[in-house]
């Protein structure tokens, strides 16, 4: 079956959704979900969205902090963009039906997270993600110019490769007409033809043994791009979240918070000490990459297998209002947050790499944007501030739109492109093969390119990725195509970036910190 959108938005998040909703008065669009439309790391983001939004905050205050989180490898031009652009994409939110949560005056209620030198996380109790998601939900269903394929996975993008002819990293003017994308109820692999296509697929955190992303998130927009010879960039920079809730028997982890420890939560080993001041001035307070690397060290000096999040000193009906997921959570597992300590660990939870894309959310292949977390825009340089992304996501899903809208009828269907190829894959999948080979993708990349890394790390990394890449390879060409085997290929090709850029970078810089080379070569900033 062939479909024909103006606009082709592969990914159901925040990213995808608000591109989708400003393009869709301007022509056809099509959303295709993996799973369903709530099935998004927008949905499971609990904190909030960073923005200035009161007088004793200012959008230079906003850009330091997030620069300095950045640790020289933000773009500026986009920090300042974003930041600036952020309050009125908060009015759109608000427009579209989120609803933040406000003081007794009507003031919004804001948070403080680790790195912000202000309150100004705006926030839905603990599920801000998914009163965002479930907002957008309700506005694109309504939509008459939005279909929405749920169940739909897409396998690869369409570029003059499908023409037949050859297509490189050198090749000038690749173009994007759209994907090839498996319905997972029939089976049936379908043709969609695009005038224009929005990647918007998220993060790649299965690719570890422990992440707080959902199932879903296996980096399949950043492998296609990759595959079709797109430009990938900052793969190295892998966000681990540094207090999920340590419940070995749950994947994917059960997130706490950065807003907890804004809220005066304190991070303490298991016998209930500090520890933190030792490692940084701010305390529990420090960004994201140094609470994490202090707890990894921590834990291993100690042999523990977590730390401790205390807010038992915080006034309990307080907690519970303000953290109501959490609170329930835990108490689930028989933990009373507002007289026990949380158990935590760090987990892989964020990409600050991805698609790299311009000021317009462009890509290097014609026709084809990305956008939210699959897309490294520049503006988190080489460590995310807490609950940039999110606002990042809603500002250049505007910047594409307004970009994309006056361009995206000079372009033509292309008509030549061949149903999809099924000969010789006569093979049914190997679920054994698949099955353990995906683990073993999570037990490399957790036990040698997760918050600490070396060159004899990455190498050995690199070797057991390279056998699995070229076993699954082989079983992908004689085998009938399915989602499973799918997102094998896809956390492989995503893991070696990540491995291939971490490997170039000879120093510590963020997320990436290497025992090789413990310090950063420069300071400047890109």
């Amino acid at each position: 079956m062939v479909h024909k959108y103006d606009f082709l938005v592969i990914g159901s998040g925040i990213a995808g959704m608000s591109y989708a909703l400003k393009v869709a008065k301007y022509g056809k669009v099509a959303i295709v979900a993996k799973n369903t439309l709530e099935e998004a790391n927008t949905f499971y983001a609990q904190g909030g969205i960073a923005s200035v939004t009161h007088p004793w905050d200012h959008f230079e205050k906003h850009i330091a902090d997030t620069l300095d989180a950045g640790a020289g490898l933000c773009d500026i031009e986009v920090v300042e963009k974003v930041v600036r652009e952020a309050p009125a994409q908060i009015k759109e939110l608000i427009n579209w039906g989120v609803d933040f949560d406000k003081d007794e005056q009507g003031n919004f209620d804001l948070h403080r997270e680790g790195g912000h030198s202000e309150f100004r996380v705006l926030h839905h109790k603990d599920r801000t993600g998914a009163e965002i998601q479930l907002s957008l939900i309700e506005t694109i269903r309504n939509h008459p110019n939005i279909d929405v394929f749920d169940n739909h996975f897409s396998i690869e993008i369409l570029t003059q490769h499908h023409l037949g002819k050859i297509v490189t990293s050198s090749t000038p003017n690749i173009e994007c007409y759209g994907a090839y994308i498996l319905d997972q109820k029939t089976d049936e692999i379908e043709t969609f033809l695009s005038r224009v296509t929005m990647m918007a697929t998220g993060g790649i955190g299965c690719i570890y043994q422990t992440t707080t992303n959902p199932l879903v998130a296996t980096g399949d927009g950043i492998a296609m791009v990759a595959r079709a010879k797109g430009e990938i960039k900052g793969m190295e920079f892998v966000q681990f979240h540094p207090t999920a809730l340590y419940n070995p028997d749950e994947r994917p982890s059960f997130l706490i918070t950065e807003a907890m420890r804004g809220y005066g939560g304190v991070l303490r080993t298991i016998d209930g000490k500090e520890f933190m001041q030792r490692y940084d001035s701010r305390g529990s307070l420090a960004p994201r990459d140094i609470v994490a690397r202090a707890i990894d060290t921590e834990m291993k000096e100690r042999g523990d297998d977590f730390v401790y999040l205390d807010v038992t000193h915080k006034d309990a009906e307080k907690t519970k209002n303000d953290f109501p997921t959490i609170y329930e959570k835990c108490l689930s597992l028989g933990i009373d947050i507002t007289k026990d300590m949380i158990p935590v660990a760090p987990a892989a939870h964020y990409l600050c790499g991805g698609i790299e894309v311009n000021m317009n959310g462009e890509s290097s292949i014609g026709r084809l944007y990305a956008n939210g977390e699959c897309a490294c825009t520049g503006l988190h340089g080489a460590n995310r501030l807490a609950s940039n992304s999110l606002i990042e996501a809603v500002v250049f899903a505007d910047a594409a739109a307004k970009h994309s809208i006056p361009i995206f009828k000079q372009y033509d269907f292309q008509e030549d492109i061949p149903k999809w190829n099924a000969e010789g894959t006569t093979l049914p999948e190997e679920m054994v093969l698949i099955t353990q080979s995906y683990k073993e993708v999570g037990q490399i990349m957790s036990s040698y390119v997760g918050i600490v890394r070396s060159d004899l790390r990455l190498h050995r990394a690199m070797m057991r990725l390279n056998i699995l890449f070229r076993e699954t390879e082989n079983l992908f060409q004689r085998s009938i195509v399915s989602r499973d085997i799918c997102e094998l290929r896809n956390i492989i090709k995503v893991g070696y970036m990540v491995i291939k850029q971490a490997m170039a970078r000879k120093e510590s810089r963020g997320l990436h910190y290497t025992i090789d080379y413990p310090f950063k070569e420069t300071d400047s900033i890109l």
